[in-house]
């Protein structure tokens, strides 16, 4: 296959997947409108054509004003977040940082693959003052107008310190370095500390949310209902329509798409952190919420704290695919505190009713006779409990051992005390 044969080929490959989108997008994608009221992006969005040593490119700002509400949540809380509230969830990296000091990233690209190729044709980037939550956001009308973005981006991005993504570790920043170092310049994040909110999103919520994608977390704990919002995967498409119709009334779904990711991450910065900063004044509706703070502490070597969220998420209430490991964890964590008597009568409430557990609390309740009563007897009792649902060489092996420690026990001659 020659040349012209490839370019083709490549072309009906091209305009097979254009008719495909269009046919599974037809109902979010407006139709075209009459010449007359079409226009460029700054035509139709109220912002500034920036110019900077680099070139020119696009600007406009959205302002959430503090008397306004996002879902559940006041604007104008955010501007009296603690400054420490970031400490814990970045294990002590922030912290001491003003909420003003913080700036929220999120970018729109050219596909979700990364590497060289893939370009961040839209970057938002909020941030909290007096007046509420204001959404910055640099356009590139043509690949031509990239540097003057990155060099718009940096220079905005010196007045803050923090740098907060969801899963902008693994994609955000990672794709802005790229394209700076293929800029040839030098990118502003090595001097600012960075929480990706996706990682305590995830201990806090996956238990249980089918999946922790920011739109489903802002409508699960902010209450907010997205309607008409561009799916993501389409977002790529519709820049690429844009450079070659020059159509810019279908990317303003794209711009309130990206403005509504970044409200979304600041209102949920301002719930999350906070359950990690203060976890026993945690207020959740949840019990499986609690256990997924309690496992995080657990880690982090705070077995007080774990305990007391677990036994609140028991009496919250689990379903039983949670509860009898919750139940097992608690009583793992009161043998570690040397609460004995605590201990025994968890692992003794698992072995009364079927569940995953209940062997391995019947093998905890061994070794508690066995090592601190010193009740051979009743050891092999609960050895022999255990073999009977479910039996395994280790526990043969323990029973077995269990006996010859009784049977040696009962032939060592008793000590008797006379009197002088």
């Amino acid at each position: 296959m020659d040349i012209q044969e490839q370019l083709a080929y490549l072309r009906r490959t091209v305009a097979r997947t254009a008719a495909r989108i269009d046919d599974k997008y037809a109902g979010l994608l407006s139709p075209v409108p009459a010449p007359r009221t079409l226009g460029f992006v700054e035509d139709l969005l109220t912002g500034d054509v920036v110019e900077t040593p680099h070139g020119k490119h696009f600007e406009t700002e959205k302002l959430y004003a503090s008397h306004q509400r996002y879902g559940s949540y006041e604007i104008s809380d955010l501007i009296g977040l603690q400054p420490n509230l970031l400490e814990a969830l970045s294990d002590g990296a922030i912290a001491d940082s003003h909420p003003t000091k913080w700036a929220f990233l999120d970018t729109e690209t050219t596909g979700l693959a990364g590497g060289s190729g893939t370009y961040a044709f839209l970057i938002g980037l909020g941030s909290i003052d007096e007046h509420g939550f204001r959404v910055r956001q640099f356009f590139m009308r043509d690949y031509s107008e990239e540097a003057s973005v990155l060099h718009s981006l940096s220079a905005h991005l010196a007045r803050f310190d923090v740098l907060i993504t969801y899963n902008g570790r693994s994609y955000d920043q990672p794709l802005l370095e790229t394209r700076y170092t293929m800029s040839r310049a030098r990118h502003p994040f090595a001097r600012m500390e960075h929480l990706d909110l996706l990682y305590g999103a995830r201990r806090l919520f996956k238990l249980r949310l089918e999946n922790c994608r920011l739109v489903n977390l802002e409508n699960q704990i902010l209450g907010v209902e997205r309607h008409g919002d561009i799916p993501g995967e389409m977002i790529p498409y519709v820049f690429f329509e844009y450079l070659r119709t020059r159509r810019a009334h279908r990317l303003l779904p794209v711009f309130h798409h990206n403005v509504l990711d970044i409200v979304s991450l600041a209102c949920l910065t301002g719930v999350i952190p906070e359950a990690f900063r203060d976890p026993s004044n945690m207020r959740a509706r949840h019990g499986m919420d609690l256990l997924g703070l309690a496992r995080w502490l657990q880690v982090s070597g705070r077995f007080e704290e774990s305990l007391a969220l677990m036994r609140r998420a028991v009496d919250m209430g689990l379903p039983d695919t949670h509860l009898f490991r919750a139940l097992f964890e608690a009583g793992t964590i009161e043998k570690k505190l040397a609460r004995e008597h605590a201990a025994v009568a968890t692992f003794s409430d698992l072995t009364l009713s079927p569940n995953p557990y209940r062997v391995k609390a019947y093998e905890e309740l061994a070794k508690h006779y066995e090592h601190r009563e010193r009740n051979f007897g009743m050891a092999i009792e609960c050895v022999r409990a255990a073999r009977c649902i479910e039996d395994s060489g280790q526990l043969a092996a323990r029973q077995l051992r269990l006996e010859k420690k009784g049977s040696a026990g009962a032939r060592q001659p008793r000590l008797r005390l006379t009197a002088s």
